[in-house]
């Protein structure tokens, strides 16, 4: 795994953001910075230009992110150091530019060159992709065409980093991956999932690989099944008309869903470097046993959020927001069953589900421990006991828990369900740092752990493709669940039939 932040610090470098007048930048990008900038763990004469279409200078560029910054930081319980603000800002400039203009990106080119002049950076430049998926292919190709890309050249470096999604389905990844790579080599492009920024995910390779407790446990002998649960408490907000062309399969199944499988399952690897790793994942994505188009829509539960209730709020359905059409076919809600057909999960199902507009936000993995037989204590009157598990939150409160049975005190044989529980928080006296911090330094320092693959987001959609294309063949098989429940009773009967519950309900 990567080395902590403490230890790391890039060479010199401009970081260029495209997409630089959009959410993500404002919410996630900037601040990160900002906070490894704080830290010091970026070098002094670091520069970032923002790139977008919108007419900006570089003082109201600076201004939007200062209350952008604010309010993220306010957000984390942090309070932004004035001055520190007022060094990190005169590192960020902004030029105005359209995404399919080759003038525009040799005017980028030229700003660069200047910076690289006036700051003393060698020519190391990372190209970050903050923009809608349409936009991908444009910038990529007048990255290429105005030198800024230096496929096969490592010093200076060009690198670039894409966010997720990375295609709609298996014909349009392969095909974003073929445009990418007659840009940069494999080398040069990031393909970054939040996700696997967040320190809990990072730590589900420690807690299996660095215990001798687990690993021997970790298999079908042992594991009688796995829940992955990644629940969102928010509807779509002001972002229909985006995610009615994704909807939970795409947005959430192919990326994050796959990688908290793969990590979970994989074997351990023969080095922690970052392609020793990643070919793990690869394999556990290739001994996912398919599912047919037939299949998919008959077995897979998809539904759509209606008007219910959060938190005490109203809350409207999904078809009632903003950009949604009113006969919209797109799922808010997934829950599915999923085997790894390889001789340490024979056998044991994984059962995932996500969706929007649930009780709460919350992303977590179940390990469910075979039941112990029924004898002794697990019959009347004392049993039938709750097997053993560990669960690994990833979101929000992340931490680990073991739940195990302890008899309570007192004169009868009265057993009782306890949890060991431990929390970033609480153990290291302060929350995890948040996950773009770790993945933006991960990028400027060439550590590409965290990121994914060609061969890996291929198999994820080669996966999660016949699933998407059966479901569409019938569009309207798509159910229904109040906003701020756990979704259709569908998705409990899916797991009941094999006689198991959600953990979370």
């Amino acid at each position: 795994m990567s080395d902590p932040l403490t230890t790391r610090k890039p060479e010199p470098f401009v970081m260029v953001v495209f997409g630089a007048s959009g959410d993500l930048t404002r919410r996630k990008l900037i601040p990160a910075i900002f906070q490894l900038w704080c830290q010091n763990h970026l070098p002094e004469s670091a520069a970032i230009i923002g790139y977008s279409r919108s007419e900006k200078t570089d003082e109201s560029f600076r201004a939007e992110l200062c209350d952008s910054i604010r309010d993220s930081l306010k957000c984390q319980q942090h309070i932004i150091d004035d001055a520190a603000w007022e060094t990190f800002a005169s590192r960020i400039f902004y030029q105005r530019g359209a995404y399919d203009s080759p003038e525009d990106f040799a005017a980028l080119g030229q700003r660069i060159k200047t910076l690289n002049v006036e700051r003393n950076v060698p020519g190391n430049c990372m190209h970050y992709l903050a923009t809608p998926p349409t936009a991908f292919a444009d910038i990529i190709t007048n990255l290429n065409s105005a030198g800024l890309a230096r496929k096969g050249q490592s010093d200076p470096w060009s690198r670039i980093v894409i966010e997720k999604p990375f295609g709609t389905d298996l014909q349009s990844a392969l095909e974003l991956n073929r445009i990418a790579r007659e840009a940069f080599d494999e080398e040069q492009i990031f393909r970054i999932d939040h996700y696997l920024g967040k320190e809990t995910v990072q730590n589900i390779m420690v807690l299996r690989l660095a215990n001798s407790i687990f690993e021997h446990l970790w298999c079908h002998d042992y594991i009688d099944h796995i829940q992955i649960t990644a629940a969102e408490s928010l509807g779509v907000g002001s972002r229909g008309g985006y995610y009615d062309k994704s909807g939970a399969l795409r947005d959430m199944v192919q990326n994050h869903l796959m990688h908290l499988l793969c990590l979970v399952a994989m074997e351990p690897p023969v080095t922690l470097t970052a392609d020793a790793i990643r070919d793990e994942k690869v394999k556990v994505l290739r001994s996912l046993r398919p599912i047919s188009q037939q299949c998919a829509a008959n077995g897979v539960v998809r539904a759509q959020y209606t008007l219910g209730e959060i938190d005490g709020q109203e809350t409207p359905g999904y078809l009632q927001a903003d950009n949604v059409p009113e006969d919209s076919n797109t799922e808010t809600f997934v829950a599915f069953k999923a085997h790894v057909d390889n001789w340490r999960w024979s056998g044991v199902p994984f059962y995932l589900r996500t969706g929007k507009a649930l009780p709460r936000r919350c992303t977590e993995i179940s390990i469910h421990f075979e039941p112990i037989p029924q004898i002794l204590f697990n019959r009347p009157p004392a049993g039938p006991l709750r097997p053993n598990v560990l669960t690994i939150r990833v979101q929000p409160d992340e931490g680990i828990a073991l739940e195990f049975q302890a008899k309570a005190p007192g004169p009868a044989m009265n057993i009782k369900p306890l949890e060991m529980d431990f929390g970033y928080r609480e153990s290291f006296g302060q929350a995890p740092p948040e996950a773009y911090q770790r993945l933006l330094l991960d990028a400027a320092v060439g550590d590409a752990t965290l990121f994914t693959r060609s061969d890996e987001v291929q198999a994820a959609w080669e996966f999660v493709t016949p699933v998407i294309e059966g479901c569409a063949c019938e569009a309207n098989n798509v159910l229904q669940y109040p906003a701020g429940s756990w979704g259709p009773k569908e998705a409990d009967e899916l797991i009941e039939a094999d006689g198991k519950q959600w953990r979370l309900k």
